[in-house]
């Protein structure tokens, strides 16, 4: 499957929202396509170079998004909001001569659901309090307080941690792996 990559600096998984500006041409036209296509994009962290410039380097594994809502913000540019559908692999990429990056991507197998393990009981609580804060409200995601994948996904975009440890954490297939090395994140924040 060939689509467009979007490098950024940070991390999303599936079912995970977030809200983007877009002012380069290239990405306009990436967007107008994505909609009259019906199709989505990847978003992968930026391993190397700037957000808007047209030299990057990104990471192979990243997250197919679909576009959700867009509008015309207050500043003058254009606002979208896309949520992850599935984690992929980029096979191979280049860019286009208006630097769109375009990859070709493979999905990967959708992680097992498990239940959260009685060692963890503390996640759900700590993704809880992340979620009555006003602009993770407003991004209106859902999450199953209940299921391993739900609650490590959205944990590992919400917690306060370095996009290398995101990176890695999203590319984990085990919900259960991932769990525990919140975990032990989270500890960490904690002692300071």
């Amino acid at each position: 499957m060939k689509v467009p990559v979007f490098p950024l600096n940070s991390v999303v998984l599936p079912g995970g929202r977030v809200p983007l500006q877009l002012f380069e041409p290239r990405y306009i036209d990436m967007l107008t396509r994505c909609l009259k296509e019906d199709q989505g994009f990847v978003i992968t962290l930026l391993r190397d170079g700037e957000e808007s410039g047209r030299v990057a380097s990104f990471y192979e594994t990243g997250t197919y998004v679909r576009i959700i809502d867009f509008q015309q913000l207050e500043n003058g540019l254009l606002g979208i909001t896309v949520e992850g559908d599935a984690k992929v692999s980029i096979t191979r990429s280049w860019q286009q001569d208006d630097g769109l990056n375009l990859g070709e991507v493979a999905f990967l197998p959708a992680e097992t659901r498990a239940d959260i393990p009685l060692v963890f009981h503390e996640l759900p609580s700590v993704l809880r309090a992340l979620f009555r804060h006003p602009v993770i409200d407003e991004l209106g995601m859902s999450v199953d307080y209940d299921e391993a994948c739900s609650v490590g996904w959205r944990l590992t975009e919400l917690l306060p941690l370095d996009k290398l440890e995101k990176q890695q954490l999203l590319e984990m297939q085990d919900p259960l792996t991932r769990l525990s090395r919140l975990q032990e994140l989270l500890e960490a924040l904690e002692e300071g």
